[in-house]
Formats: C-alpha cells, structure tokens, sequence
C-alpha cells in the first residue's frame, strides 16, 4: 500500500511582478517535485509555478479546479490522488489558500481523511495589513467579504463597530476590487466619526498605499486610488 500524499497550501503574489520578492525559496523547493494541484483559476496558478521554477513541468500536470461553489463529489478526485500516494497543492488565486479562499474545503475534506496538511509560508494581505495599520494587533478579527446588498452591507458595518467598540477589537474586511469605491463610500456615511479606519492596497506592490486615519479626517480629504486594486479595510473604535 502506498504511503499517502501530502497536501501542501501554496500562497500566491499578491501583485504582478513580485515572486521573486515576496515567495520564500521554500515555495520553490515545495512545488519542483509536485504534479498534482488543486487551483481556483488555471492560468494565474500556471504563471505562478512558471515564476517560481522558470521550466516547471506544466504539461505533465494534473490540474483540478476547485471554487466557493465545488462540490463534495468534486473533491472526491484530489483525494484519490493524496490516497494514491501523490502529493497535491493548493494554490490561492491571491495570498494564502483557506483565508477568504475555496481552498479550506478541500483542506477540511482533508482533515476528515486524515491526509496530512502542510502550510507553506508566504504572503497574506490581511496579515501584512493587519502589520502595518497601526492597530491592534493583539485582538482582532478578520470577516472576509462583507454583503453585497446595501441594507445589508450597512447593518454588517454597524455590527463591526459595535463589537470593535465593546472589546476593543481591529475588524479586518474586504471586498471584490471593482466594488472598493462603493463599500468606501458607504463606510464615510455609516462609521462614527471617531473609528479609527485604514485602507491597505496594492499590497507588496510597487503602488502599495497603507493609510490609517480616523473616519472624520478621511471625510476631508480625496478618497483612495483603490478603485479595481485589490484592498484590505480595517477599523477601530478606540471611544
């Protein structure tokens, strides 16, 4: 009987151009021997292997596609291959597989198959802006994406503050690039003026804009460059 695979996490860039910054030589070393992956996106997860070992095999790769949306069955394939003996990746479209990502459902699938789980190190936005915000670092709170309804999204950011407020807590939160500019204004009009509100983009990339002001000070000056950029949001209420 074979000896099982491992099922390695495999970080992403986080802006075009940066492998060769922000990967460490563990990532390499990780996927050379590896042919066997599970990506959300083919192509991005193709560039990534390509920028990290320059003659990387691509054609003698196994590919499985796994999104928000696969089903169990879906994952039946990746765990035959960790069962058959191959190690298997997971490669993020962006960051760290499992954090806002669809890797986690294969991760919790391979948990319940007792396949070990092996995380590499690389870059996560929300941990680099989490770093750099100036808040608190000791308790804080990362709630991915917030709703795409108004109503809803408002009543999402009224429940943020009001927990930050009661334990002191950062709340960390994001949204798809192309809606940046929506979810700002809606922060601008329901945040107390007090909340302490950062906005990290374009994280490890040669643009990288990190500014934590409170949400009065924000009123009176232009808004981000963060339309379509990929972003992190984080608040504070510190009264």
């Amino acid at each position: 009987m074979a000896t099982a695979g491992i099922l390695y996490l495999i970080p992403n860039i986080l802006a075009d151009g940066t492998a060769a910054n922000v990967m460490a030589s563990t990532v390499a070393d990780t996927i050379r021997p590896i042919r066997y992956f599970a990506v959300e996106e083919i192509r991005s997860a193709r560039r990534l292997l390509r920028g990290v070992v320059r003659d990387f095999p691509i054609d003698d790769s196994t590919f499985y596609t796994l999104t928000k949306n696969s089903k169990p069955e879906e994952l039946k394939p990746m765990l035959k291959a960790l069962r058959d003996g191959h190690d298997v990746a997971v490669i993020s479209e962006a960051g760290c597989p499992g954090i806002a990502d669809p890797g986690a459902l294969l991760v919790a699938a391979a948990h319940q198959a007792r396949f070990r789980v092996a995380p590499i190190t690389g870059p996560s936005s929300f941990v680099l802006a989490l770093m750099a915000s100036g808040l608190n670092g000791q308790s804080f709170t990362f709630s991915g994406y917030l709703p795409i309804n108004e109503t809803e999204r408002i009543a999402a950011l009224r429940k943020l503050e009001d927990e930050s407020r009661k334990l002191s807590r950062t709340q960390l939160f994001m949204d798809t690039p192309y809606r940046n500019i929506s979810l700002w204004q809606t922060m601008l009009k329901v945040l107390s003026p007090e909340i302490l509100l950062c906005v990290a983009a374009g994280l490890t990339g040669p643009d990288e804009y990190i500014s934590t002001r409170l949400v009065r000070d924000w009123q009176q000056v232009e808004p981000p460059k963060i339309n379509k950029i990929p972003a992190v949001f984080l608040l504070l209420a510190t009264v």
